[in-house]
């Protein structure tokens, strides 16, 4: 983290700051409402314990419902300028490696005084909006209110149980009225789901891998995979985030969007589908590269994942961007939206905390704490900061799969391309879900190709594993 300009420990004044804050969090009243009659839940994983939201589904007349997702307050304990706040804009991100968390903000604010624990009391920003039969967000609103959770959940659980596959989670059976709210919510999130694709949002699938240890042994990488339970979450955080980027349009007031521009590499993107048998448009198109996926998805689902990272790598890095109200942001080209602001994490990135102080003000007649411009240079930051702390754990993460592999230098193994630049060539290994660098034989290789490497070495410490490219490159 040193080395990547990131702070892995906080400052004497942030701890002093973190000493003097009231022991049962913030208690404000003043045009907050009080919602905690509601049956809010938590979705997570299951060792989460930064609870930014809680969701909550209303039927109403027809088919439309009213979703609700309740956003922790953070601000209402972290003032801009403070020395906590100072730390959380300078890292920007919580980083997640294998070997241990370093959190954006002071544990006891963000596992306790702003996280939403479930059975406490607690400051929210609720993101309020009506969803039609069609999946179009039909009203909006945006208030601040008291929330409590009622259950904490994890996915994969909570999965199961949608799926029929497993019984419901004690915290789901505990609450009454709750399993039939959440059988609402993930009806309503197939609908947000199923039109952002109608749109040209991309069906992508790739392997999350976690690491397990027994004591301070690491034993296994295990995968972790896309489930309903993930779904609700994400189709309710892309919808929060549009409303709030709109929100604060309609009120005049820039902020910080996150995009993800037109792919460069495109004509690689097309190079691939032709080699799967589809032809897709010379000019980047959305919803024909989705429906690219999706076929390919149902054809070979056993290689899909493969073929989602590949995208991903030739779509590039998503970044933040200050946008005047009324001005032409590029959008996020992933999901086919225009309007699109962080918003729902503010207990773990900066972005969400800045849009949370805009949307604040504007709620209570204030001027915007952050003009256009420290936007744009808070903006650049805090795309470069997140680069940062993703080449940090993607380097703590190496060095585990390094200890893994340490025992099978020189054995062979089926791998997929995943970079191809003048930094070097990498590939990720298609039995286990490590990725290395080709250091010989990449000459002719290119993101997406299949390639069978040998093993040459590992560095633990820094994180190298070296491959050699050892069969002639293949595109299937």
């Amino acid at each position: 983290m040193l080395e990547r300009g990131l702070l892995p420990t906080f400052s004497a004044a942030a701890s002093a700051e973190l000493q003097a804050l009231p022991a049962s969090g913030a208690t404000e009243t003043a045009g907050v409402r009080d919602l905690t009659a509601l049956a809010w839940c938590s979705i997570d994983n299951d060792d989460s314990r930064d609870l930014d939201q809680l969701t909550v589904a209303e039927p109403l007349a027809g088919d439309a419902v009213r979703i609700r997702v309740a956003v922790a307050d953070v601000d209402a304990l972290v003032k801009p300028g403070s020395a906590i706040d100072q730390h959380a804009r300078h890292n920007t991100t919580s980083v997640y490696t294998a070997a241990e968390i370093f959190p954006m903000l002071p544990e006891r604010l963000s596992t306790d005084l702003t996280s939403l624990n479930a059975g406490v009391e607690r400051l929210a920003v609720v993101v309020d909006f009506v969803v039609g039969a069609d999946g179009a967000v039909q009203s909006s609103e945006i208030h601040r209110a008291r929330v409590r959770n009622q259950a904490k959940l994890a996915y994969n659980s909570l999965a199961a149980w949608l799926d029929g596959t497993g019984a419901a989670p004690p915290a789901l059976a505990a609450v009454a009225g709750l399993s039939d709210n959440l059988r609402v919510q993930d009806q309503i999130a197939q609908r947000l789901r199923d039109l952002r694709h109608r749109q040209g949002a991309l069906s992508l699938e790739t392997i999350q891998s976690k690491p397990q240890f027994e004591g301070d042994q690491l034993r296994e990488l295990t995968i972790e995979r896309p489930n309903r339970a993930k779904q609700i979450i994400e189709d309710f955080m892309i919808a929060a985030n549009g409303v709030t980027a709109r929100f604060l349009a309609d009120q005049k007031i820039p902020s910080i969007r996150r995009v993800v521009r037109t792919p460069k590499r495109w004509d690689r993107i097309v190079s691939l589908a032709k080699e799967h048998g589809v032809s897709l448009p010379d000019v980047p198109d959305s919803a024909a590269l989705d429906d690219f996926l999706v076929k390919q998805r149902a054809t070979d689902a056993l290689h899909f994942a493969d073929l989602s990272l590949a995208v991903i790598k030739l779509m590039g890095a998503g970044e933040y961007v200050a946008e005047r109200p009324g001005a032409d942001a590029p959008g996020h080209f992933g999901l086919a939206v225009k309007d699109y602001a962080h918003s729902t994490a503010p207990n773990r990135r900066f972005p969400d905390l800045i849009t949370q102080r805009l949307l604040k003000a504007a709620l209570s007649g204030q001027a915007p704490p952050y003009g256009f411009d420290e936007q744009d240079l808070l903006a650049k930051h805090c795309t470069d900061a997140e680069d940062a702390a993703n080449k940090v754990e993607r380097q703590v993460g190496k060095s585990a799969a390094a200890m893994l592999l340490e025992s099978r230098i020189g054995e062979q193994f089926d791998a997929l391309v995943t970079g191809a630049s003048s930094k070097g060539t990498y590939a990720r290994l298609l039995a286990m879900p490590v990725e290395g660098r080709v250091v010989r034989g990449f000459e002719r290789a290119d993101i997406g190709d299949r390639i069978r490497v040998k093993l040459l070495s590992v560095n633990i410490e820094r994180g190298f594993i070296d491959f050699a490219t050892i069969d002639q490159v293949s595109s299937r």
